[in-house]
């Protein structure tokens, strides 16, 4: 038996019928195409599947679809794109704060639910406030630095920016010849 749900995802007014145990993630992945939001652990534990719900971080792993009815969720298609950045994808873009990526959209929404409710947290601030979110390549020194950095962006009001305006080194990728190759 399905069960109708009306959902403000990104912004816009969806109406579905789901079952009753569709997870949230499920739903935003299955049913809308929103594949940005990533199924890592399916147990609450990575935080891979990390959206805003009515503006606060959850892991939408651990909500049933039927728990968003007549509620607002954000995910991480509607932090920003490709062709434009929001401060913090910048900032994990900048300060290396990504590797494989497929913890970053998790990563990013914690991150901007920490600076909506913190706008210059400590490192010991944003350790915490990221301990629900695993990352599997890195040491998370470059993500700490990547939410630091965020946090200096967003307090000097930095908005969207657009693909182009992105720094991009000057010096071309050159091929190591041969004969530099120590044996």
């Amino acid at each position: 038996m399905k069960v109708p749900i009306n959902v403000e995802v990104n912004g816009v007014k969806r109406d579905a019928e789901v079952e009753p145990r569709k997870l949230l993630v499920q739903f935003l992945r299955e049913n809308l195409g929103l594949t940005g939001t990533h199924v890592g652990c399916d147990t609450t534990n990575c935080g891979a599947c990390a959206v805003l719900l009515d503006g606060k971080a959850v892991k939408s792993c651990s909500v049933f679809a039927v728990q968003a009815d007549g509620r607002r969720v954000t995910t991480i298609e509607r932090i920003g794109t490709a062709e434009e950045l929001h401060p913090i994808q910048l900032a994990f873009w900048e300060k290396h704060g990504l590797q494989c990526g497929f913890c970053t959209p998790g990563m990013i929404i914690s991150t901007h639910f920490l600076l909506q409710q913190n706008p210059d947290p400590s490192e010991e601030e944003i350790r915490k406030a990221l301990s629900g979110n695993l990352c599997r390549c890195t040491g998370y020194t470059k993500i700490i630095e990547s939410v630091k950095y965020a946090a200096k962006l967003s307090k000097k009001g930095a908005a969207p920016i657009r693909r182009q305006q992105r720094r991009v080194s000057k010096t071309p990728y050159k091929k190591p010849s041969e004969s530099t190759h120590a044996l």
